[in-house]
């Protein structure tokens, strides 16, 4: 496994990181599966590890609290809020109000008194960055929290944090956490050369994008992802966008057999060749799946195959446009845009 410095914080964690989307009902594992997921990732040199309260409504975090229970100062752990939990309006969002309560129901949940790096899920229109920073910057000071950072922020409001945190004299986003694939390039335009402005960790989500990079979704063959079930249209090949990733997933297994690779091998190895990326976050829901994507750890790819890659799916480019989750607010919602 390699091992990287996450920002400029001094803080060592491995190239492929452990996502605990899966943990619990949304991937239907138990606690003795996710137990032996992490045994497995910790044994194979894993040591970060991300999850959120919003997954399975708090269920991962406490699937992962008892798994890792007796070995926590050996783990970088990473949690997140701000998506809803429940119907309550104001249990979500980044207000003081509810980081400070959340952060709380978090630590409880997954049995620990502070956790290393507290971001926020997704960017908040209806709160400004300083209300935000100066409650994490206080949390972090109460020694609740190592370190903050956000997730799926669009460039600007990743500029416009870091300028609030220095004209306010607060705490600042020490890393970001984007959707990024070989499918979903987007990022390298504005993103990912912001990040390596400010000195940002990247973790990179979804770096098989949802599936489709796994080898298993190939011309011919019945789509029987997980994903597959709960968010069909993101499958369904008379989609224009997701006609151009079959079509690109094609050309790319042919590079990898070319090159003596699994399509998960090639998937992760790209992700985790950008000098902007930390690591890349894997989110199995087996002991075979992990095993699967452990068998990425070394893969480094070489400057032909890079190129290879290059020519299927352009730099800077998504294929599915309408997946991103950093679309601003008021392109999704007219009534933001109309008077």
């Amino acid at each position: 496994m390699q091992y990287r410095t996450l920002g400029r914080t001094g803080v060592q964690v491995s190239a492929l990181a452990l996502g605990a989307m899966n943990f619990g009902r949304i991937g239907r594992t138990t606690q003795e599966e996710v137990t032996a997921i992490v045994d497995a990732a910790l044994a194979g040199g894993v040591n970060l590890i991300d999850t959120a309260d919003a997954y399975s409504g708090g269920e991962s975090e406490e699937l992962l609290g008892k798994a890792i229970a007796g070995r926590r100062d050996d783990i970088v752990l990473a949690t997140k809020a701000s998506l809803p939990m429940g119907e309550e309006r104001n249990h979500q969002g980044a207000s003081r109000r509810w980081l400070v309560t959340e952060l709380d129901n978090s630590l409880r949940r997954l049995g620990v008194d502070h956790v290393d790096l507290y971001q926020i899920h997704r960017w908040d229109p209806r709160t400004s960055d300083e209300e935000t920073l100066s409650a994490l910057t206080d949390l972090q000071r109460a020694g609740k929290i190592r370190y903050f950072g956000s997730s799926t922020y669009p460039a600007h409001r990743i500029v416009q944090a870091q300028w609030a945190a220095r004209e306010n004299h607060l705490g600042r986003f020490v890393t970001e956490q984007p959707s990024y694939s070989i499918l979903q390039r987007g990022i390298e335009t504005h993103v990912l050369p912001v990040t390596e402005e400010y000195g940002l960790g990247i973790l990179a989500w979804s770096p098989l994008a949802s599936g489709w990079l796994s080898g298993a979704i190939r011309e011919g063959r019945e789509v029987t992802t997980s994903r597959s079930a709960c968010m069909p249209q993101r499958f369904d090949t008379a989609v224009p966008a997701n006609r151009a990733k079959l079509d690109a997933v094609e050309q790319l297994a042919k590079v990898a057999d070319e090159a003596g690779l699994t399509m998960i091998q090639l998937a992760l190895g790209f992700v985790t060749a950008h000098p902007a990326v930390t690591s890349a976050l894997i989110g199995p829901r087996t002991l075979d799946h992990l095993h699967t994507q452990l068998a990425a750890t070394d893969t480094a790819l070489s400057a032909d195959v890079l190129d290879a890659i290059d020519t299927i799916v352009a730099p800077g480019t998504d294929l599915a446009a309408h997946e991103k989750n950093d679309t601003p607010p008021a392109l999704l919602d007219p009534t933001l845009r109309r008077r």
